[in-house]
């Protein structure tokens, strides 16, 4: 390492989690963002009693605390969406997508600066292998649009590393002798995966690119976990998939906008609302539906998606997972197995486990030839998905890096690299 701190840093800018890395002699890579902490939750709080903007964790508390406002979570998945270059009604007032992304960018930025004492002007922004899975043209307005938000909100010079590779750079410092590694970054909007050889003598050299065997990623990650997980063992509670007077099931469309954290916000207009009440009148499933108006009415989208989360997580440690409804309906109580979430999640293991066999297959590695399946990112704690991905791989040790800050503490490794 240098001796003095590195000109720019590394900025991992996640679905659900957020880092900024810079290198300097003798301190920690990772700079804290919020509380001494150094993950900023993406979530941006538009306060609409107080008239202001909250980020991270504040945003997260003020909503839960009550205040009235729009809560955005998530805001990475805009990016090579159709909604993109659209917009959403916030205060009264039409806010466009892009403007959202770069408030909280901005933001990311200014607490970055903060903390270091000084101003970044160039920055590595890690990115999925894929923003858009099968569409190389949508993939590259992804960046695109990302690298334009960075310049309008102060960065002058702006390059890309892929995430995995940011996590492979990390995991590279701690080791002694050379490793053939399938890095398994699975974040709350991505599954990136990349097989790489490292070691204490190839970590020496700027060009990497023969290290680099294969890449391969989709659009499978926490987030989508949450969805199967909510719309299988949850909104079931709602009326998702009970029956209409006709005998058909009830309109799925609702159920879908409520279980994706990017699209709560849409269960909430005026329409939404009257296609609600065309169901309601013609539906059996009253019960279940009350619930779903108590739900719309007093804007609880995104509780019972924060409720859901925590489901999840404690279902990768817990065999039962114990959920308190009483907003939907006083005394509610709901209780989810592992069975259950494994399987409504398995199709999305499934679909990452075809994706970690085609990249195998590509490289023309054979399966017993990786010697280390290193993990990170939040949604790679997940039971099932891990255990899948390792049954791919028989002779690899799995390890486990800091879910949260690998791939941004990478990335600083990179900024330093590229920028000095």
């Amino acid at each position: 390492m240098s001796s003095s701190p590195a000109r720019a840093c590394g900025i991992d800018f996640g679905t659900s989690n957020s880092t900024v890395g810079w290198l300097r002699p003798g301190l920690p890579t990772l700079l804290p963002l919020e509380d001494g902490k150094a993950t900023l939750p993406s979530a941006v709080f538009f306060n609409a009693d107080e008239e202001t903007t909250h980020y991270g964790r504040d945003a997260l508390a003020e909503y839960l605390e009550g205040y009235e406002g729009r809560l955005m979570r998530a805001i990475k998945s805009l990016l090579g969406s159709n909604l993109m270059d659209g917009s959403t009604e916030v205060g009264g007032r039409a806010l466009r997508f892009r403007d959202l992304l770069a408030s909280f960018i901005g933001e990311l930025k200014n607490r970055a600066e903060a903390e270091a004492g000084r101003s970044f002007e160039q920055a590595v922004f890690g990115r999925p292998v894929y923003f858009v899975d099968e569409n190389p043209a949508a993939d590259q307005r992804a960046q695109d649009t990302l690298e334009a938000i960075a310049r309008q909100v102060g960065f002058k010079e702006v390059s890309f590393q892929f995430e995995p590779i940011g996590a492979a750079l990390h995991y590279e410092a701690s080791l002694e002798r050379e490793e053939l590694v399938l890095i398994a970054d699975i974040g709350g909007g991505t599954a990136d995966f990349s097989l790489v050889r490292l070691s204490p003598e190839r970590a020496k050299r700027v060009d990497r690119r023969e290290d680099l065997l294969g890449n391969a990623g989709l659009h499978v990650g926490g987030t989508d976990f949450d969805r199967a997980l909510s719309l299988e063992c949850v909104m079931p509670l709602l009326g998702y998939k009970g029956l209409m007077k006709s005998g058909a099931e009830v309109p799925s469309a609702l159920f879908f906008q409520l279980a994706t954290w990017h699209t709560i916000n849409f269960a909430y207009t005026r329409q939404a609302f009257a296609d609600f009440q065309a169901i309601y009148r013609d539906a059996a499933a009253r019960q279940e539906l009350d619930r779903l108006a108590r739900l719309i009415g007093q804007r609880e989208g995104h509780w019972l998606a924060l409720q859901v989360e925590q489901a999840k997580i404690d279902l990768s440690t817990a065999s039962t997972a114990h959920m308190e409804l009483d907003r939907l309906e006083p005394g509610l109580a709901h209780e989810i197995s592992s069975e259950a979430f494994t399987l409504a999640t398995r199709s999305l293991v499934e679909r990452v486990a075809a994706t970690v066999g085609t990249l195998l297959d590509e490289a023309g590695v054979a399966r017993d030839q990786v010697n280390t399946l290193y993990f990170t990112g939040g949604a790679s704690g997940v039971p099932q998905l891990r255990a899948r991905i390792a049954a791919e791989l028989p002779r690899a040790r799995a390890v486990e890096g800091d879910l949260f800050g690998s791939i941004g503490a990478g990335l600083a490794v990179e900024a330093a690299r590229r920028y000095g």
